[in-house]
């Protein structure tokens, strides 16, 4: 297929593939959950993948495996594309996850107060929703989230999008403004036709200084969501008391395409910050 192999799993790694966490009619949403061998409750990072919320898949569950080896245990989210169903859908979705996890966590061996959430590009947008909506229902329209709280303890957004009305101050690949832009698929018509709803997408609108700590990594050079999309909201997190911080990636483009600095490096980064917020002090 010439894509590369998947990392060989830590031994003793559990996984259960295709938890189904949510129904939506008779659609089944599923996760799969990578587990290590422990005999104590462990921490778990969630992983939120990318694609424009058009595309993309919970296999692999990409950077985040990783974290097996630091004793985490490791969830990759399915949702609802935009093709399925538009905007708020797919964050519906994530929190149902978040729920569906903390209801079950004794079962599966979690720690229900050590969850973090991890995403890149589209998905970095749905975890920064996740971290900052953490105090509010709104998307808590899935029956599980009735049972079980979506609360994350600490969010890592690689380059995700934020506010939607801005992405076009900078020139790069793609016209966010048009009807079929992935923002404008996302909120289901041109985004700026569509204002109040973008502003219901944006994780901006809703942060607050409960809000968990973030750290945020983004390519300075990034042609498909500007750098400046991350400086806007840890910008909004920072002033609003939130423990925040922006790594800028040398040269970097989308996926870190071109960075300076070794993919490897970026992964390590993003695992110290779960380290530090979501190990025993």
């Amino acid at each position: 297929s010439g894509l590369p192999e998947r990392p060989a799993l830590p031994k003793g790694t559990k996984v259960d593939r295709d938890l189904t966490y949510a129904t939506v009619g008779d659609r089944k949403l599923p996760l799969d959950l990578y587990r290590p061998a422990s005999e104590s409750a462990t921490p778990l990072v969630i992983w939120i993948h990318g694609g424009g919320w058009k595309g993309g898949s919970k296999a692999g569950a990409g950077p985040a495996l990783a974290l097996l080896d630091r004793g985490y245990a490791v969830a990759s989210v399915e949702y609802r594309l935009s093709g399925e169903a538009i905007f708020p859908a797919a964050i519906e979705d994530c929190k149902a996850a978040v729920c569906f996890l903390r209801l079950h966590a004794k079962q599966y061996n979690l720690d229900p107060n050590r969850f973090g959430a991890w995403g890149s590009s589209a998905g970095g947008h749905l975890v920064a929703m996740l971290g900052t909506t953490s105090d509010v229902d709104d998307f808590d329209t899935h029956a599980v989230c009735r049972q079980a709280s979506a609360q994350v303890q600490a969010v890592c957004n690689w380059f995700g999008p934020t506010n939607f009305l801005r992405m076009n101050d900078f020139p790069g690949k793609i016209d966010h403004d048009a009807a079929d832009s992935p923002e404008s698929l996302f909120i289901g018509g041109p985004i700026q036709q569509h204002r109040d709803q973008v502003q219901r997408a944006n994780p901006i609108t809703y942060i607050s200084p409960t809000d968990p700590p973030f750290l945020h990594l983004h390519g300075e050079a990034d042609q498909a969501v500007p750098f400046n999309q991350s400086e806007l909201l840890h910008a909004a997190l920072s002033s609003a008391g939130v423990d925040s911080s922006l790594h800028k990636v040398a040269k970097g483009d989308h996926g870190f395409r071109g960075a300076t600095e070794p993919r490897e490096q970026l992964v390590q980064r993003s695992m110290d910050f779960f380290d530090r917020e979501l190990k025993p002090k």
